[in-house]
């Protein structure tokens, strides 16, 4: 059975996720930034699979399964590392602590979130070769997925450093909630003595996307985690012995799967689309998102029209009617 929703809804979510990133840019916001890009890129790979896949498990586009895979690795750190990071950023906004927000301390934060919101996926997705038992798989439908050499070093390299940067962002989140119900009714007037140019309403959305995606992502990878080891843990012998043969690409055709492994896959498949909805549920339909669509509508009017109606002058002709200049 072909899915042909999969590309359609895929290719959806990574424009939707975009639609937000004129006014985070400007900001310099690059926990959100990450956010971004990552979903993006995660979305244009789901995509791109589920339509050279779609009624296929041959290894027709090698290269190609060897960049998507390392990228849909990186995105399952780099996403849960970026919450963390707006929600550290939101705990230090909120807290009674002295705080500075200068020039400065803008670009120490812009190069701590870098760092770990770029540069650490990327160490991740080194480490994720130490139990990458073979190339990788090919699953009808959803395309190349990463292998992985289900082991105790697995659980200690793959899952739980996520649940980890997750349990962090709960904490830091938690924290931050709590400045804010404390100072509730002083809230406003904090945040502009701290100069971090957030408004309560860009804090709240913030924390509730923050929040949703830690609840959302915790689940999803605690749940891959019990799939993966439930059947048992694989024991690691020896490097060599784990790496044989390990240019071999599996390839498994749907027919062959056990339905509940179906079910599984594509729960995981759609949770980057689901994902980035979410982002944009929370930041599409913002003051700031507001503003861009209404530059984009302005500039199609006069291009369309040759300048805004409203930006038409009347005159009085000689007959008493009116004319537009």
């Amino acid at each position: 059975m072909v899915h042909y929703e999969l590309p359609v809804f895929a290719f959806l979510a990574a424009f939707l996720v975009l639609v937000p990133l004129p006014s985070h840019w400007r900001a310099r916001n690059v926990a959100t930034l990450a956010i971004i890009a990552w979903l993006f890129a995660v979305d244009i790979v789901y995509g791109i699979n589920a339509i050279i896949w779609a009624d296929s498990f041959h290894n027709v586009a090698p290269i190609w399964c060897d960049i998507a895979t390392k990228i849909i690795v990186g995105a399952s750190y780099a996403l849960p590392i970026s919450t963390m990071c707006i929600c550290k950023h939101l705990e230090r906004v909120s807290s009674s602590r002295k705080a500075s927000f200068g020039h400065n301390d803008r670009r120490r934060r812009i190069i701590f979130e870098g760092v770990m919101c770029f540069g650490l996926p990327l160490i991740f997705m080194a480490l994720h070769y130490i139990v990458q038992g073979h190339r990788f798989d090919i699953i009808e439908i959803t395309g190349c997925q990463p292998a992985i050499y289900i082991s105790v070093q697995a659980m200690l390299i793959i899952w739980l450093p996520q649940l980890l940067f997750s349990i962090i962002t709960m904490i830091y989140a938690i924290i931050a909630i709590h400045h804010f119900i404390r100072r509730r009714l002083t809230f406003t007037s904090h945040l502009q003595n701290s100069n971090s140019a957030l408004t309560t309403n860009q804090y709240l959305r913030l924390i509730a996307m923050a929040v949703t995606n830690m609840i959302w992502g915790t689940v999803l990878t605690s749940y891959n985690l019990y799939n993966n080891i439930s059947g048992g843990l694989r024991p690691w012998t020896t490097w060599d012995d784990v790496h044989s043969n390990w240019s071999r690409v599996d390839g498994w055709p749907q027919s062959i799967l056990p339905p509940d492994f179906r079910r599984i896959m594509m729960l995981l498949w759609w949770a980057m689309p689901v994902s980035s909805f979410i982002f944009f549920i929370f930041f599409g339909f913002g003051e700031e998102t507001k503003k861009e669509y209404l530059g984009v509508w302005k500039g199609f009017t006069s291009v369309a029209f040759g300048g805004h109606p409203s930006d038409k002058k009347l005159m009085v002709c000689p007959d008493n009617s009116l004319r537009d200049l």
